[in-house]
């Protein structure tokens, strides 16, 4: 399982998100698109996580981005997380099944806790992977590096 690389062309996936509705990532061609993964929902760190995609909502609008918070929770797991959260804008897809199957698309699956890594990859308006950042599992990505990367990719 190699860890997708800035240059590839990012595997398209369809799942269901906390909405009960489907994600594709094709679909969002024109747009950049952050796949902002976290390992398990209901948990400190990744709460944090969650919060800050949602906080940063309007500017993820002004740079033409989509957040996306990903985890091998199941739906139904991942839309109740969303309401006691109170995350209204961003989606939050579920890689639960096939389980894992995006998270090893993109190289960042652990086979040993059957988890995605914590990870936050960003995808051009082509497709194409542009940043690539796989953090230690209890440190909490810096929202405002991914701001600074995506406000200088313009």
């Amino acid at each position: 399982m190699r860890l997708v690389a800035v240059g590839d062309m990012a595997p398209d996936f369809t799942v269901q998100d906390n909405r009960e509705m489907n994600v594709s990532l094709s679909s969002f061609r024109g747009k950049k698109v952050l796949l902002s993964w976290h390992p398990l929902a209901w948990t400190p760190v990744c709460t944090d996580q969650m919060r800050s995609l949602e906080t940063n909502w309007d500017n993820f609008q002004r740079l033409n981005t989509i957040p996306l918070g990903f985890s091998v929770d199941a739906p139904p797991c991942k839309k109740a997380w969303a309401v006691a959260l109170a995350i209204d804008k961003v989606s939050l897809p579920s890689d639960f099944w096939p389980h894992g199957k995006v998270a090893q698309d993109y190289g960042i699956f652990d086979d040993k806790e059957g988890i995605s890594q914590r990870a936050n990859i960003i995808i051009g308006e082509d497709g194409r992977v542009l940043w690539v950042k796989v953090y230690p599992s209890e440190q909490l990505p810096d929202i405002n590096e991914v701001l600074q990367f995506l406000s200088n990719s313009k």
